[in-house]
């Protein structure tokens, strides 16, 4: 899989592979002299094959914190999601493997979070999308119910005027629902991608309480 991935990035002008490793501790000496933008890491390898990507996305925010992180798992697995992200969302991204496929999709992944945005793998989405319609309560029950309609269809992708559509409202009153979101969730001091991005997490998270 390393050499697969080794191969897919090759094929970018805009990628320059420094280095390439074969476990936690590895990753993080390899990091420290190569000082790269962005880490491509399983989420899984030597020495317990458990979570070490996780670990070391961790491990960098704390002490190499403009080193932008993309794991990738081979399942859905939103616990490990959840963690990657839950001190912050800048620079990190989640992938299913399957997505490495499709080589547009890792390139666009690695841009982004080498720009210090963030990217949720869909599938990842959909998973707690479907656990949090089973619960019965929420975290965010300070929205309103349509304020939670809104984030939602946000949390599928939409733009606001897909959600306007989905939910057959204007794009102005959409926005007007975000702006409501955003302040309701504290998240007035974020930029426009990262407040999205936080509002769903923060919309998904309870699903995995």
């Amino acid at each position: 899989m390393r050499e697969g991935i080794a191969a897919v990035l090759s094929l970018s002008d805009e990628v320059e592979l420094v280095a390439t490793c074969e476990d936690y501790d590895g990753l993080l000496a390899s990091v420290a002299e190569h000082e790269p933008d962005v880490v491509v890491t399983d989420i899984r390898m030597p020495p317990t094959q458990t979570d070490e990507g996780i670990r070391a996305a961790g491990e960098l925010r704390e002490h190499s914190p403009d080193v932008g992180v993309v794991v990738l798992s081979q399942y859905v697995e939103p616990d490990y999601a959840m963690r990657l992200f839950e001190e912050g969302s800048d620079g990190r991204a989640y992938l299913l493997k399957e997505r490495v496929a499709d080589p547009d999709e890792l390139f666009s992944a690695v841009r982004r979070v080498a720009d210090g945005g963030s990217v949720v793998d869909p599938k990842v989405v959909d998973a707690l999308i479907e656990a949090r319609v089973a619960k019965k309560s929420s975290v965010v029950d300070r929205l309103t119910d349509r304020e939670r309609e809104v984030l939602a269809e946000i949390a599928k992708g939409g733009t606001n005027a897909a959600v306007g559509e989905a939910l057959f409202i204007s794009s102005r009153s959409v926005e007007k629902h975000v702006n409501s979101i955003f302040m309701k969730l504290d998240l007035s001091h974020e930029t426009d991608t990262n407040r999205r991005v936080r509002a769903v997490l923060l919309y998904l998270a309870d699903a995995n309480e």
